[in-house]
């Protein structure tokens, strides 16, 4: 069966994530690419302008396509990735706690923050986000029940979007994003390491499967010193 390029695009890109391609490393060539993959040229470069366009590789005309530095933890406001896939490819060391997972019911005024249906039961969890034992992201998420089932704890100290995605074989499809400065809550400070600050930045996140149904809302609640908005941007 003949592989689509959005096959080829993730073997590629995991393949950066792991280090099997290393920054400076040129990529095989296109026609290579074909026969593993037994793939028209065509599907091959829309893998690849897919990897440009994320900033993990650059094609030089009459070289070759290479593979750029990616050694830092990436949150592309134009991507739609899990934190563990983020933070993959990275030398630095992140683990993470849930010190709350509950169910609750979406309400009116958790619908009008959410857009979540009122009625719905949900997965509540709050996740903390350390580096070097430095606590310096907190998310707040809400997953509909009746779309990720058999949600617990353990699952979201490790990969809620790898469970939906390899567990329940369910296609996550895009997402919405606004990013905004607020006063740090007293929630924050008691699952932040806050130092000084007294503020943070927050990215809210609006999520939805390929039909379109939103199944998650989550503020990922950032120490500012620690946050890094990064995208990749090429002139068309």
């Amino acid at each position: 069966m003949k592989k689509l390029y959005t096959d080829i695009y993730d073997n590629i890109k995991n393949a950066i994530i792991k280090g099997t391609y290393t920054p400076g490393e040129k990529l095989p060539s296109e026609n290579d690419f074909c026969k593993d993959y037994g793939v028209s040229r065509g599907t091959v470069r829309k893998a690849l302008e897919m990897l440009a366009e994320e900033g993990l590789v650059n094609s030089l005309h009459g070289k070759g396509v290479f593979v750029l530095e990616n050694d830092f933890i990436n949150f592309s406001f134009g991507g739609l990735v899990s934190f563990k896939e983020a933070s993959e490819g990275s030398k630095q060391k992140f683990s993470t706690t849930v010190p709350k997972f509950e169910l609750v019911t979406i309400d009116e005024v958790l619908n009008k923050k959410s857009n979540l249906a009122i009625g719905k039961e949900a997965y509540k969890l709050y996740r903390v986000r350390s580096l070097e034992d430095e606590r310096i992201i907190f998310d707040i998420n809400y997953f509909l029940k009746d779309v990720v089932q058999g949600l617990t704890k353990e699952i979201g100290e490790k990969s809620i979007y790898e469970y939906i995605e390899e567990g329940l074989n369910i296609k996550i499809g895009f997402a919405s994003k606004i990013i905004q400065v607020e006063t740090a809550t007293s929630r924050d400070k008691l699952n932040l390491d806050m130092k000084s600050y007294n503020f943070v930045v927050v990215v809210k996140n609006y999520v939805y499967l390929n039909d379109g149904t939103q199944f998650e809302y989550t503020e990922s609640r950032h120490r500012p010193d620690r946050f890094v908005f990064s995208d990749f941007a090429r002139r068309r």
